[in-house]
């Protein structure tokens, strides 16, 4: 099991209390006051647990969670000041994974830090993936990419893009019919972003790998085939 845990607490004196605590049981922790670094950290893979006070943060805990679930699953325990019934329902469904109210007793912090890390390694149910591309396999619902047992890293827009490319294997696409899709009918801006994340997934896919699995159809769009 991993142990590296993101504090994000506004308080310095609070956040340096709970690193020393938590370094002491035998975790690695990084602090961050404004919870800037979270989103970045999470979808690197850098951390392996999120401690969140919501009540602190300068952009607020729901933002910080909802743009860390756009990118990760990892496990994510709301601080809170707020005890209420109705404010842990809300932090629960928005994503967090565990509450604690303060004042809270630190051994019970450290015993849920290890209680959601053991859950979070627990190995996942094997599932079919939705779609294949000669041996890359993209499971929709884990928002997962492998080339045979190979993760693939990929941003939320990129991995939009390449499960709409799988759904319509082997058909040409058209730079504005995927602009469309991925970016929404009320995209504004510069209509050349589709080749540049096209560009991105060809660096972490094609480019990795050593094989070609998006195609250029000159003076149309894009393609993926078997």
């Amino acid at each position: 099991m991993r142990n590296c845990v993101l504090i994000i607490e506004s308080d310095k004196s609070v956040g340096h209390f709970l690193q020393m605590k938590l370094e002491s049981e035998g975790f690695t922790c990084l602090l961050d006051n404004t919870g800037e670094s979270a989103v970045d950290l999470a979808g690197q893979r850098q951390v392996d647990l999120i401690i969140l006070d919501p009540d602190a943060p300068m952009k607020g805990g729901h933002e910080i969670l909802e743009k860390v679930r756009a990118v990760s699953t990892l496990p994510v325990i709301y601080l809170s000041e707020n005890g209420s019934v109705d404010a842990k329902v809300r932090a629960l469904d928005a994503g967090a994974d565990d509450y604690l109210s303060k004042p809270y007793a630190t051994k019970e912090l450290v015993a849920r830090v290890r209680a959601a890390l053991r859950r979070h390694d627990e190995p996942a149910i094997v599932v079919d993936p939705s779609y294949t591309i000669r041996d890359l396999y993209i499971y929709p619902d884990r928002h997962e990419v492998r080339v045979g047992d190979e993760y693939i890293d990929l941003t939320k827009k990129e991995f939009d893009l390449l499960l709409f490319l799988a759904k319509n294997k082997n058909r040409v696409l058209t730079r504005q019919q995927i602009l469309e899709e991925v970016w929404g009918y009320g995209y504004v801006g510069n209509t050349n972003i589709v080749d540049v994340y096209v560009r991105y997934l060809r660096s972490k896919i094609d480019e990795k790998i050593g094989r070609k699995y998006i195609h250029t159809i000159r003076g149309i769009g894009y393609v993926v085939r078997d």
